[in-house]
């Protein structure tokens, strides 16, 4: 048997692509995929959805969070890319913001200027971080509050609204001094269509849906930024670590589907691409 040493030059050959490598994989993670969106356009089915509302399109957002870390470039080209899709509605699943006060509001409201507006309108849940300093500041949720509606943008904090005959249920945070939706779920009439929206999916396993059957739409997680392949990201902020990303079905005729996001607390993404997602409303 023959038996090979290892030269220096191999060696150092062998050093320099593995740096080169792992280089490559950090200007991908920090460069590329964090502003590399992706559309995903998947059917709504939805019970007793009126004939009306048959192939209209919902477009999701989530996660915007407007502040110092995301690049504004990049939000305002989502917008523009939100646009070409002519959705017929524009849903917002909360943490349109990361602020400590009300400083990022303003930028907020111009940064969804962008978007013009869809023919049945643009509706918003609120997320943790829409609250400011530690998710706990009421004056920072209620004053976006009060900027969207004077935009025309309707926000849902444990509140219903119908639009067409599709009856739309927004849940304010889960981790917010505001969340409380029993009254408002329990008024839910489960002979028309409805279609909740949330922030954090684990919601889902609260005991606050009173018989609900139907989707929810929830964003949150980021589907964790980073996670190697074929395995579940290590870290996620919820105590079901089953709410990742994409379709769940949660066995008791309710259905969610988690968006990914299309902003970060850290600029970092693997594997986990930020996302827009497009639903097309069909009967169940």
């Amino acid at each position: 048997m023959v038996r090979r040493l290892i030269t220096r030059r191999a060696f150092m050959q062998a050093t320099a692509g593995g740096m080169v490598s792992a280089v490559g994989v950090f200007g991908y993670t920090w460069r590329i995929e964090p502003h590399w969106v992706q559309i995903i356009e998947r059917p709504l089915p939805i019970e007793h959805l009126p004939e009306s509302l048959i192939g209209k399109r919902i477009v999701q957002l989530s996660d915007l969070h407007v502040g110092p870390v995301v690049d504004d470039a990049y939000l305002f080209r989502c917008m523009q890319r939100v646009n070409e899709l002519k959705p017929d509605m524009l849903v917002i699943t909360g943490d349109l913001m990361s602020c400590r006060e009300t400083e990022r509001v303003e930028p907020t409201i111009t940064l969804l200027n962008e978007v013009t507006s869809p023919p049945l309108g643009t509706v918003v849940v609120l997320g943790n971080h829409d609250y400011g300093f530690r998710w706990g500041l009421g004056r920072v949720a209620d004053r976006l509050s009060e900027r969207l509606r004077e935009q025309g943008i309707a926000v849902l904090r444990n509140q219903t609204m119908n639009i067409q005959g599709l009856n739309i249920a927004g849940i304010d945070d889960y981790w917010s001094p505001r969340f409380g939706p029993d009254d408002m779920l329990a008024s839910l009439d489960q002979n028309q269509a409805n279609l909740v929206l949330c922030h954090n999916p684990d919601v889902a396993d609260e005991p606050v849906w009173n018989g609900y059957r139907g989707w929810i739409l929830c964003g949150h997680t980021h589907g964790g930024q980073c996670k190697p392949p074929f395995l579940n990201p290590p870290i996620l902020p919820v105590e079901n670590k089953r709410y990742s990303e994409g379709t769940i079905d949660l066995h008791d005729g309710r259905m969610m589907y988690i968006n990914r996001g299309l902003g970060y607390m850290h600029r970092v993404r693997f594997n986990v691409r930020p996302e827009i997602t497009i639903f097309a409303l069909a009967k169940a």
